[in-house]
């Protein structure tokens, strides 16, 4: 794993961090089960205050991106499980929705379409 910190850069040292270590897992170049360095351990490689590396640990392990197993360490989970998770709750709570509402799986489909294509520009 290769991190590096540029202090004249706009973005925090911590989202710096955050970005670097997602951009790596799912990239592939630090790949699912890969042991990522203690807190301290990286702080200091780093030249950053712990709680700084601690911050961009917490965010990441929110995102999903890392899994921290108690005294065992931290690791790289599974590429996009969290959102893989929350898109998939998301479709159910929707399925829900449009089945009290009474609509067809295509006026379903469709609204989903209308909402991606309003969402990402028209593409």
């Amino acid at each position: 794993m290769t991190l590096k910190i540029h202090i004249d850069d706009s973005a925090p040292p911590y989202e710096q961090v955050r970005v670097q270590i997602s951009e790596q897992a799912r990239a592939g170049a630090l790949p699912v089960g890969y042991r990522l360095p203690t807190v301290r351990g990286l702080a200091e490689s780093l030249g950053l205050a712990a709680n700084t590396v601690a911050k961009a640990y917490r965010a990441l392990e929110s995102d999903g991106v890392i899994e921290t197993r108690g005294r065992n360490g931290t690791f790289v989970a599974a590429a996009g499980s969290a959102a893989e998770r929350e898109a998939a709750a998301a479709a159910q709570a929707y399925v829900e929705r449009v089945r009290r509402l009474g609509l067809t799986e295509s006026d379903a489909l469709a609204a989903v379409r209308d909402a991606l294509r309003a969402g990402y520009g028209g593409s």
